[in-house]
């Protein structure tokens, strides 16, 4: 990857994230911590990897992306809204009553959504069963899936992982977003997942552990991913909780909280500083 498609690929995550403050700031609710730990990968996926079309968001053919983790829809919904599948002043009505973007996404109202999802474990689960089904359809589409790593502390989670793997999905690509935080805590406190990559190996998947901020690391995973036939691929990511925020950087409390007037401005102050020192490169 070429140096100025990573400096593009970074004024895009920047401006994911400007969306992500601007939305749950508006709302006075949301879950800003794992959405900016994620957002370098919605840049990658929606702007690089993902075969869509804003101008046609249902084409039975374009590739499927799950956010499992879907109380993170603050940075999906950035993503989206750069990509151009519905206007950028809508991430301000967050939450809202009446609005299509809701704290969790809704694939029956939002332009780019493909399964509404909420209840850990559950994304992933549709996600397996839409690789499935586009297998025995045959269509070319692709299946991305990103799940937390708190999140995989559901058996259901597991569950998925091993119909993918018995029915040979090499069109599923599961992320994980390894940040290390969940609600409770640390996760190794909480519940020690362990050696992520040796675990999903054990159940049959094709494995890269990257750092889920560097973009020659997610262009050589998602390549493998692309090559690697016979089995699912598993993605984990390395990132920092609240990355892009000092304030929120590394801190739990940040998982499910939204800034307030003064905090919406440091946070808005500190982003706009990176993008101005990103677009004078």
């Amino acid at each position: 990857m070429t140096e100025a498609e990573k400096r593009d690929l970074a004024i895009k995550a920047v401006k994911v994230r400007m969306g992500i403050i601007e939305g749950t700031h508006a709302a006075r609710a949301g879950h800003p911590g794992g959405s900016l730990s994620s957002a370098d990968l919605f840049a990658y996926l929606y702007f690089k990897e993902l075969r869509v079309d804003p101008a046609d968001p249902k084409n039975p053919e374009r590739d499927r992306f799950v956010l499992s983790k879907g109380h993170c829809a603050p940075g999906l919904y950035a993503a989206l809204a750069l990509r151009g599948f519905f206007p950028w002043e809508d991430l301000k009505t967050l939450r809202q009553i009446g609005s299509h973007l809701q704290g969790h996404p809704n694939m029956n109202m939002t332009p780019g959504v493909d399964m509404s999802t909420g209840s850990l474990g559950q994304g992933v689960s549709a996600a397996a069963g839409m690789a499935k089904a586009a297998k025995y359809l045959g269509n070319p589409c692709r299946v991305y899936t990103l799940l937390g790593d708190g999140e995989i502390e559901e058996g259901q989670v597991w569950e998925a992982f091993m119909f993918a793997a018995n029915y040979k999905l090499d069109n599923f690509v599961a992320i994980i977003d390894k940040n290390g935080l969940q609600i409770d805590g640390p996760t190794k406190d909480v519940m020690d997942s362990g050696d992520l990559a040796a675990k999903l190996r054990a159940f049959g998947f094709e494995v890269a552990e990257i750092n889920g901020h560097d973009y020659d690391e997610m262009e050589a995973a998602f390549k493998k991913a692309r090559e690697t036939v016979g089995r699912p691929f598993g993605i984990v990511m390395h990132t920092i909780k609240g990355l892009g925020v000092s304030y929120m950087t590394n801190a739990v409390e940040w998982h499910g909280k939204a800034p307030n007037d003064a905090e919406y401005e440091t946070a808005m102050g500190e982003l706009n500083a990176r993008l101005a020192e990103l677009e004078a490169k």
